[in-house]
């Protein structure tokens, strides 16, 4: 068995029948030319089937008996079971993009099995358009969104030639660090590597208090800066939520909004928060359900570094949304100060204490399974917002063209909608997942969305 980082087992605690734990993702992939959809999808069952050299990260599981070691410790298993984790599916006629977000939205309300490595692979053909669709669904204890990125990744080419085109879980896609490198440390280099990584986490939790005394000075003297254990509005996305979820995705080119950003003097993730302020703003007021005051989102920041492990690594920050201004340019330069000072409180953390920031800004979320709480406790922050970048180049699996690449995250008890995007191949793929009965016509927020960038690229510059 191997331990299990309390960063992983979190997920697998706090997961209940109404509140699933997994990541997801949603790929569309056109076919390469003189190729049909249904040989694009054969091709990508045939080659996901041959991957038998199966990765760690795809064959764990928790140990047994799952009340005790199923939350301190992962179990491998030795092979995994293509006929379960590998399925096939043809949407219904017609065949249209609702079809498929429809097919989404009932599948990731569903658990993934405890008692097998937590994953889902589906092969997704008749789409009208000829296009074929990739979901997969990962328990969040074994990936985060930055891993699942590079999962993908690792099976893309930016070469349409190229015909290597394999399975996420290949063994074969696994980064190795340089020969050399690993040749070059003796028994004294590890020891001495060791110490001092001893000494280097002992440092930083003496720097805590530090840390801690910096941001409760900015939560003091900065008022564009919303520290943790303030306490946002309450509003119809905190409230107990079942398990059925509607998806809804659409992508937009990633130089309209960065052409926004240079206008404004604000970077491509500000441009995001403010697009999603914009539609928050007007999906409220059309169920009249708009607070006076602003809505707080809270946006996951990655620790990740070039050449680390894969799994999960990140932190938190929580910006105001300035959703009770209905002024778009004022919104916009209100949202650009929340973020700002988000980020010099943060400036300069070890990860350590980046990550024990993290855990005082979702403090709520630890408590969400415990029945009733939602109702009667302070409302942290309205929703989460992510932004996960990818690879800019147009990338292919076989010579099939990626055409879209959609996130799907988790809605949990007091937190009924997740918006994560990731900005792949020139496009900013949004991902909308919400609570079914809890948000109705959530879709419309796709239209918001576009009608609030269309205004921020209507303001004179900054």
């Amino acid at each position: 068995m191997q331990y299990m980082p309390v960063t992983e087992s979190m997920f697998l605690v706090a997961e209940t029948r109404d509140q699933p734990m997994h990541v997801g993702g949603l790929q569309l992939f056109v076919p390469r030319e003189g190729q049909t959809s249904e040989e694009l999808a054969e091709e990508m069952a045939a080659s996901f089937a041959a991957a038998t050299d199966v990765a760690p990260m795809f064959l764990k599981r928790p140990a047994t008996p799952a009340q005790f070691a199923g939350y301190t410790a992962w179990s491998f298993d030795d092979e995994i079971d293509p006929d379960y984790h590998l399925r096939r599916i043809i949407l219904p006629r017609p065949g249209a993009v609702r079809d498929l977000l429809r097919y989404v939205s009932l599948n990731h309300g569903a658990l993934l099995d405890r008692r097998r490595p937590m994953w889902e692979m589906h092969i997704i053909e008749g789409l009208a358009d000829g296009r074929v669709a990739l979901y997969t669904k990962v328990h969040h204890s074994v990936v985060d969104g930055v891993t699942a990125l590079r999962l993908l990744q690792r099976t893309l080419s930016t070469d349409p030639a190229d015909r290597t085109g394999t399975a996420v879980w290949d063994a074969r896609l696994k980064r190795r660090r340089p020969p050399v490198e690993r040749e070059s440390k003796g028994l004294l280099a590890s020891i001495t590597g060791a110490a001092g990584q001893v000494l280097d986490i002992a440092d930083q939790v003496v720097g805590l208090a530090p840390a801690a005394a910096k941001i409760a000075i900015a939560g003091v003297t900065d008022k564009d800066y919303f520290a943790p254990m303030q306490q946002a509005p309450q509003t119809i996305l905190n409230v107990p939520i079942g398990s059925a979820r509607r998806f809804a995705a659409q992508d937009w080119p990633v130089e309209r909004l960065r052409a926004v950003g240079k206008a404004q003097k604000m970077t491509l993730n500000d441009v995001v928060v403010a697009m999603c302020a914009g539609a928050m703003r007007t999906y409220l007021s059309d169920h009249d359900a708009l607070p006076d005051e602003s809505l707080v989102a809270v946006m996951p920041v990655s620790l990740h570094a070039d050449g680390d492990d894969d799994g999960n690594a990140v932190t938190a920050i929580s910006v105001r949304m300035a959703t009770d201004l209905d002024d778009a340019g004022e919104r916009l330069a209100a949202i650009k100060a929340s973020t700002t000072a988000a980020k010099k409180a943060v400036r300069g953390l070890r990860p350590l204490q980046a990550l024990a920031l993290g855990a005082a800004t979702i403090w709520p979320l630890a408590f969400n399974t415990v029945p009733g709480f939602v109702e009667y406790t302070p409302t942290g922050f309205n929703l989460m917002i992510s932004n996960v970048p990818g690879p800019e180049e147009q990338l292919y699996w076989n010579g099939a063209r990626l055409d879209g690449c959609y996130p799907v995250s988790i809605p949990m008890e007091g937190l009924a909608m997740n918006i994560t995007v990731t900005t792949v191949s020139g496009k900013a793929n949004f991902g909308i997942i919400g609570a079914r009965a809890e948000l109705p016509r959530l879709q419309r927020i796709l239209d918001h969305l576009e009608t609030t960038l269309t205004e921020l690229e209507a303001l004179p510059p900054a």
